[in-house]
Formats: structure tokens, C-alpha cells, sequence
């Protein structure tokens, strides 16, 4: 089966609604995006949309998510999987994130990404990053990150579907969901540092910042990633973010930055 040959970077179209039916796609504005962008960064888990190779039907399987700095999703996955064997045939895909709450779970927003999966390979430079963003959201693949029939791959976004509750449906291009600043570069290269720094050095901060800034409760949070947008936060098995306000617009202005929310966090009651 042939891959789509849609580029990645066009954006979806909603067809015109006939004269007798109310459109019900929004246009989509910077609530949206934000929406769409922090449920996946948020999403710890997804639901993973295959082309079965036996026939073509929708195969569908759970998988642990993280992302790149870009906002990018990334999971892995056993090349032994019956998900994984469908994608070496055909990387179409698709991916559902966003967790129900308390009451209607239909009530609760949810994002339906169209996407294209690529495997990253070893020797490829993100390798690295990729790994330690991962393991820092799912500790408990140490245990199995490393062996041969484990890899990792990206789930490229081609266009989305975002619910944001009822009544609230909005179609999404690939720069909806990714980010694209001038301060990914610099922040990649000194994330692994200042998030041990952190750690070592204002533990407390970290937990002012999700416990007071991001409304989080309390808990032994840790930052797990960052980037141009905001922080990443990880207790156990749940997850949190607080976004930056405005985002960063170079890897300069991360330390001020951070020093600035500590002394907004200390003065929250």
C-alpha cells in the first residue's frame, strides 16, 4: 500500500456547509492552538491508528507518548508490535490524545491528528534528546529502551481534528500544532544542564512553579522538559504544564525567565 504523498505541510480545508446546515467547524484562533498544542504535550498516552497490511482496515493500539521540543509527538514502540509492522508498511497514521475527566468524557477535550510515522534511527543527532525526553516522562522504560527490538519513532503531524467540549470543533494545519522559534536551538543544546540544575540546585522552585503556577496540587514534581512555550512537570504518572507568558524568543531569556516565575510562585497564597 502506497504512502499518501500529501505534503505535511498543507493544512486541512473544511468544505463548504450547504446553505441548510450550520457550519459547525470554528475558525481556528490561538485558543485553539494552545489547546491542541498542551494536549499533546500533556498526553502521556495516545491511541494509535494503523493500516492493518492484512486488508486495510483501521487497527487501533495504545502507546506512550513524549515530544520533541518542536511539539512533535515521538513513542516507543516494539518493531514486533502488529502497530509497528503496520507502519514499516505504510507510515499513515493516526493519533488520539486527551484524557477524559470527571462526568461526560465526551464533555472533555480531544485532539484527532492525522500524521505520517518516521522512525528515528540511532545514529540520527535527535536520538539522544528524543531518549532522555522520553525517559524523563516514562522512567520505567529504562528498563527496555535500549534493546534491539525497541525504537523510537516521530508521529508527524500532516492536520488535526481538535473537540474542545461540545460545540467547540476546529480543523488544524501542521503549524497549528508545532512551534517554530528561533530559541529551539539554543534550548535543546542547554536543557539537559538546566534541568539538573534544577533539580540539584531549586528543587523547591520546580515545585512552587507546578504546584502554585500551574495549579497542579501538591507532589514531588519534576520538570521534565521545556521549551520556547513552557515547562513540562511529571509526578509519577501524572503530568502538568505551565506555559510561558510570552513564550521565549531566544535561550537567553530562560534563566531570567525562570527566576522571575520563582519570585511570582513565592508570592501566590
Amino acid at each position: 500500500m502506497a504512502v499518501s504523498d500529501r505534503s505535511t505541510t498543507d493544512g486541512p480545508e473544511a468544505d463548504p456547509a450547504p446553505a441548510d446546515r450550520p457550519q459547525t467547524i470554528r475558525p481556528t484562533d490561538d485558543e485553539a492552538r494552545d489547546l491542541a498544542r498542551k494536549l499533546v504535550r500533556t498526553a502521556r498516552y495516545g491511541g494509535l491508528g494503523v493500516l492493518d497490511p492484512q486488508d486495510g482496515s483501521p487497527f487501533v493500539s495504545r502507546v506512550a507518548l513524549a515530544t520533541e521540543m518542536d511539539g512533535t509527538p515521538v513513542m516507543l514502540v516494539s518493531t514486533l508490535s502488529q502497530h509497528t509492522q503496520a507502519l514499516a508498511l505504510d507510515r499513515r497514521c493516526s493519533l488520539l490524545v486527551g484524557e477524559p475527566g470527571k462526568g461526560d468524557p465526551l464533555a472533555h477535550p480531544r485532539l484527532s491528528i492525522v500524521a505520517e510515522a518516521e522512525k528515528v534511527e540511532a545514529d540520527d543527532p535527535a536520538h539522544a534528546d528524543i531518549r532522555r525526553r522520553y525517559l524523563m516522562r516514562h522512567p520505567k522504560a529504562r528498563l527496555y529502551v535500549d534493546f534491539g527490538d525497541f525504537a523510537f519513532y516521530r508521529v508527524r503531524p500532516v492536520r488535526a481534528s481538535l473537540n474542545g467540549g461540545f460545540g467547540k470543533a476546529y480543523l488544524l494545519s501542521t503549524a497549528d500544532l508545532l512551534v517554530e522559534s528561533a530559541a529551539i536551538e539554543g534550548l535543546a543544546a542547554m536543557e539537559a544542564g538546566a534541568i539538573a540544575h534544577m533539580h540539584e540546585d531549586h528543587l523547591d522552585a520546580v515545585r512552587l512553579y507546578a504546584e502554585k503556577l500551574a495549579r497542579a496540587g501538591e507532589g514531588s514534581w519534576l520538570l521534565s522538559s521545556f521549551d520556547p512555550q513552557g515547562l513540562d512537570f511529571v509526578d509519577g504518572d501524572k503530568v502538568a504544564r505551565l506555559a510561558f507568558e510570552p513564550p521565549l524568543e531566544s535561550a537567553a531569556e530562560l534563566r531570567p525567565r525562570l527566576v522571575a516565575l520563582a519570585k511570582q510562585a513565592r508570592g501566590v497564597e
